[in-house]
């Protein structure tokens, strides 16, 4: 059985501050919290946004997801559709995001890094799979459906379970099913003709892990782009996110000290020497802090 996403951590929309970035901050922070069980991952994924493009719209887009859990909602009634048939509730969740409000996967400008921001996202209707993997599963959890992210290599997609019944779920093509042809055609894809389908690959991973993955998609491009002072921005909100995580802290760390940020590279380093426990990276990392200490003087 699954759990319910917990709503109680996140700031309601009375206690949001004036900032939209310090709301955001709390979310993630109250999520944090949490680790790896199920939260309200759509309000975790706008505050990811909020943090990086501050708006004074939250209310719009929190108004836009409810609209969208009211036609999923009227869109089951009108089929009359109590039975639990996961094939039909999948339709109902594609009518909605795809057909009434017009989602769609990016395959123009797939690298924007709009498409990446649920706010962007949800102005444009466009953006990467995991970005509409969230908008589905936050669909599919308003009508208590259990909908997750899965452990696939190169293309989000989703794992939609209904009373034993599962639909391996494409959320960038229309929400589209895919059968295990259908899912080793498209591993081999991303990572080479010798790639196998494996249980792992249909395993779910936690919400926190989707939201980081939907973050590391921007993060990749703005270090493709050498644009690395904002990727390190990105790498701070996953921090707030999770900050359990030792390896977001060694890249704070590396990312600091290529622009110069001395200091708070050396600060970032040492919570990763806390926070590792094998003894190969901690050793090359020991040996980094040690160099640029030493800048200092």
């Amino acid at each position: 059985m699954s759990k319910t996403p917990s709503r109680e951590p996140p700031p309601t929309r009375a206690d949001v501050p004036a900032s939209s970035e310090a709301w955001a901050e709390e979310v993630l922070q109250a999520l944090a919290r949490q680790g790896d069980a199920p939260f309200d991952i759509a309000e975790g994924a706008l505050a990811l946004a909020a943090l990086d493009s501050p708006t004074d719209r939250l209310a719009f887009y929190r108004d836009h997801l409810s609209t969208m859990e009211r036609d999923l909602a009227d869109a089951m009634a009108k089929a009359e559709a109590d039975s639990p048939d996961a094939a039909l509730r999948l339709v109902a969740i594609n009518h909605v995001l795809f057909g009434l409000h017009g989602y769609s996967g990016d395959t123009d400008t797939y690298d924007d890094l709009q498409n990446a921001n649920i706010i962007r996202v949800m102005d444009r209707r466009r953006g990467l799979p995991v970005a509409l993997g969230i908008l589905m599963m936050h669909l599919a959890r308003s009508k208590g459906w259990d909908m997750h992210g899965l452990d696939f290599p190169g293309h989000f997609l989703l794992r939609f379970e209904v009373e034993g019944e599962r639909i391996i779920v494409d959320p960038f093509h229309g929400g589209v099913p895919l059968d295990a042809p259908a899912l080793r055609a498209l591993l081999k894809a991303t990572a080479g003709n010798d790639a196998e389908l494996q249980a792992r690959h249909y395993e779910p991973v936690s919400d926190r892990d989707v939201l980081l993955r939907l973050q590391n998609n921007i993060k990749l491009r703005l270090i493709k782009d050498q644009r690395v002072e904002e990727a390190a921005h990105i790498v701070e909100s996953m921090l707030l996110l999770a900050p359990d995580r030792p390896t977001l802290w060694r890249e704070s760390g590396l990312m600091n000290a290529h622009i110069g940020k001395v200091r708070t590279a050396i600060a970032a380093l040492e919570t990763y020497l806390q926070k590792e426990t094998r003894d190969s990276p901690r050793g090359e990392v020991a040996t980094l802090v040690d160099e640029l200490r030493s800048s200092l003087h």
